[in-house]
Order: structure tokens, then sequence, then C-alpha cells
């Protein structure tokens, strides 16, 4: 069976630094909030370019504090993409914040910016809502178009939230995701392009006051010590073994994101013709958290893949306008044409730093046998 995310192959890589560096916090025993943590930070700040970071517990976690730090509450309405994983738009609603939609382009399917005013311009005539806030997410490892999102934040005086979760490290136009939000916020869940071997986030902001009040926030709403407590907050701490494991694997990041545009360029040789395949603008790189295409023949495809035993996903065959748990939002199908045209056709092959020429030369003579049929 061909793994669809080798995290194997990786460790084996690095297994002796990452059980020496484990070994190291079992003996020192400081489990929460010891010195790997602090560490991390530091040098996660450095590599996205930010003044602080601050560890968490997920990158939902992550959102949640970045979004409680803002004071997102009920009344407020809160811009974001259809088409993404559904912690975005459940952090938002967690709040009592109103998920307000902006459909995506079709070509990157990142949140479109024409799209995103003219949400925030009905949202405005209507008057039932106050415009709080912009929340972008960096679709399967590439930013969005940041230049034109924020743009449009400056016109209506939003703050940007970047849910960077798949994205830890891609550029735009020079600039490293999760840097190009008022808060940014990422995940280093196992299957990220940066993952742990457990649950881990962290947030990054050039804000003192937003970091001091997601630092208070992370720890249940702490003040001068854990026991005065100054507003509500959350228990969203890093552990240190994740953060001892992550030191290890961001020494070799810049690498990885390397061989990860080696695979995406062979799969580009092998597929070309056979699948829509992605597009990153010009300017930036993409860190492929997920390597999707987009087919009507998806579901033949993916049955001729199982049965040769390569692993394929669907990211994301419901947008978040559709599902059962928005339906108070009172969208229906049709308002969402682009992201619901994506939705009904993509899927993902399998993808990781470590995939060989042979491996996907072996998924391309698959899917050209049934696209050529």
């Amino acid at each position: 069976m061909i793994p669809f995310i080798d995290l194997r192959k990786q460790y084996s890589r690095i297994e002796k630094d990452v059980d020496q560096a484990i070994k190291k916090v079992l003996l020192h025993g400081q489990y929460i909030l010891g010195p790997e943590v602090a560490e991390l930070e530091r040098k996660l700040a450095d590599f996205a370019g930010t003044k602080y970071c601050l560890g968490c517990s997920s990158g939902t976690d992550a959102l949640l504090m970045a979004m409680m730090a803002m004071d997102f509450k009920k009344g407020d309405a809160v811009f974001t993409t259809p088409f993404t994983f559904f912690a975005t738009v459940e952090m938002i609603a967690m709040t009592g914040a109103t998920p307000v939609f902006a459909d995506i382009d079709p070509k990157t399917y990142n949140i479109d910016p024409a799209k995103l005013r003219e949400a925030i311009l009905k949202v405005r005539a209507e008057g039932k809502l106050n415009p709080k806030a912009i929340v972008t997410v960096d679709i399967f490892g590439q930013p969005a178009d940041y230049d034109a999102i924020q743009k449009i934040a400056d016109e209506f005086g939003l703050p940007v939230i970047e849910d960077g979760a798949q994205a830890m490290g891609a550029l735009c136009k020079g600039r490293r995701v999760p840097s190009l939000g008022k808060i940014g916020c990422t995940s280093f869940f196992p299957a990220k392009p940066l993952g742990c071997y457990g649950d881990g986030g962290a947030v990054f902001t050039d804000d003192k006051e937003l970091y001091d009040a997601m630092f208070s926030i992370l720890v249940h709403g702490r003040g001068g010590d854990k026991y005065d407590n100054v507003r509500l907050g959350l228990n969203a701490r890093l552990d240190t073994v994740q953060a001892a494991v992550l030191l290890e694997k961001l020494k070799i990041y810049p690498e990885e994101i390397e061989l990860r545009q080696k695979v995406v360029a062979k799969y580009r040789e092998v597929l070309d013709g056979l699948v829509t395949l992605p597009h990153v603008p010009e300017g930036n790189v993409s860190v492929w958290a997920q390597f999707c295409v987009l087919s009507p023949d998806f579901a033949a495809i993916q049955d001729a893949l199982r049965k040769n035993d390569i692993p394929s996903a669907r990211y994301y065959p419901i947008p978040m306008h559709l599902l059962k748990a928005m339906e108070y939002l009172g969208y229906r199908k049709g308002d969402m044409p682009e992201a619901e045209k994506v939705a009904d056709t993509v899927f993902a092959l399998p993808m990781h730093a470590y995939l060989d020429d042979a491996t996907i030369e072996k998924i391309g003579a698959v899917i050209r046998s049934v696209v050529k049929k």
C-alpha cells in the first residue's frame, strides 16, 4: 500500500535526533511549558518573520484564541471562504459571531477578493450585522491574494486573521505564512507539512497588545499569575514533547519545502492533460499540504486507484455554506457557485516530501487508464 503521507520515511531520517529530543524532555520532566516550548516559539517567529509566536494545543485553538483576542461576539459579521475545513467557520460561530461567506477564485480555490468586497458591501447595506473582521484561509498550502485582501481590509477598517493551518512557511511575494494578517494561525497536526506527533498549533503577530491577550487566553485568562484570572480563557498549551519534536522537524523543513516542489513538478509532468492541475500564481510558493486536482471522472479514478492500493481523499466535498451545522445561516445551493463546482470534482493524491518518481509514474498510469477510456 502506498502511504498517502509517509511520516515513517521522514522519521527514519531524523530518528536519532527526535528520540534524543524526547528523551531530554523525559529526563527534565517539564512536560507543560518546558524550555523547548519557548525555544520553539522564538525559532518559529524567526522563520515566519513575526515579532511574536505563541505555541498552543491545536490549529483550532489557535483560531479561537485569535478570535477571542479580537473580541468576536454576537452581532458581528466575519467574512470568510466557504471552501475550507470546518474548524475555520466553526470557531467563528463558537464566538457568537456570524460567518459570512465570499466565493472562491476558481483557479486558486482561495477566497476571491472581488467577492469578498461584494459580501462586505452587502452586509453594510443590510445594516443587521457589524462588519468585524476577515478570516482568510491559505488552502492546500498556498497563500491567498493578500495584496488585494489587505486593500479591502484597509478600505473597510477590518483586521485580517490568517488561517494558515495548511500553509506554514509558504511564500506570498517573499513574505511567509502565517505573517500575512494581523494575527496568523497554524496547525501542527501530524499530516500538515510541518507536523508534530499529536495535536499542536501556534499563533503569530507583530501586535504586542494582541500577543498579551492571547498569552492570557492560553491559560484560563491568566493575569499576573495563574490564580489571577482577568478574562475568560482556554486550556490551550502546547505540550513540551510536541515542541521538542517540532524543533527537530523545523531544522529540515526548508529542505522539505524544496523537495515538495520537485514532487509536484513530477506530478505535473505525469498528469498533464489528464486532470485539472492546481494553479499557483506568480510570486507564490505553495508548501503543498495536499495535491488536489479536479476531474469529472474522480469517482472512477478513485476506484481504480483503490484497486491498485493507492489511497486518495476528497478535500472538501461539501462547501461550508451547505453543511447541516450551518443551515441556520440561510444559504442555499447555488449561492457559492465556484466553491460548489470545485467541491463537486476535487480529489487529492498522495503527497509528501519523500514521494519518489516511480510511485508518481504508477499513480499517473492508473489515472491515464481511466481517463483515456
